[in-house]
């Protein structure tokens, strides 16, 4: 029988994953999982300041909607109500958080989408080195991560 399913934000612990030092500031994703299913992820997501992910793809398709600050995607900077889909596949990134932070909502379709797929991109790797960042041991990654 199909159900229908409430959250609110507030009820929802937030889930801090994929760790970096930025010199001596730590960074990090604060992840907020609003639906889990086989079929869907659904995540109010926050990026720290200067947060970076790098280039990658998913197993499934993905929709994004900035809600505050702005981030970089690649080369397109993307401000509060920029939406971004990528279908299975689709790579992107670097993924660079604005100067005060970045809060998305995402939405994972298929039972691999929320899967991170790391590209060997050498542009991600030198934008690490540039600027210091040295990603950190991720203890909530194997059952939280997206």
């Amino acid at each position: 029988m199909p159900r229908l399913a409430f959250n609110h934000i507030d009820e929802v612990p937030s889930v801090e994953v994929m760790p970096q030092m930025h010199g001596d500031r730590k960074a990090a994703i604060h992840l907020k999982i609003l639906e889990r299913t086989a079929e869907r992820l659904v995540s109010y997501t926050r990026y720290d300041p200067g947060y970076v992910v790098a280039r990658h793809s998913h197993g499934g398709d993905e929709v994004i909607y900035i809600i505050e600050g702005d981030v970089m995607m690649g080369d397109v900077r993307c401000r509060p109500g920029t939406s971004i889909v990528l279908e299975k596949g689709a790579s992107i990134g670097p993924i660079v958080a604005g100067d005060q932070g970045t809060v998305l909502l995402e939405i994972f379709l298929g039972a691999e989408a929320g899967n991170p797929i790391y590209l060997d991109d050498e542009e991600s790797r030198r934008l690490f080195q540039s600027r210091g960042i040295d990603p950190l041991p991720d203890d909530a990654a194997p059952s939280t991560a997206i």
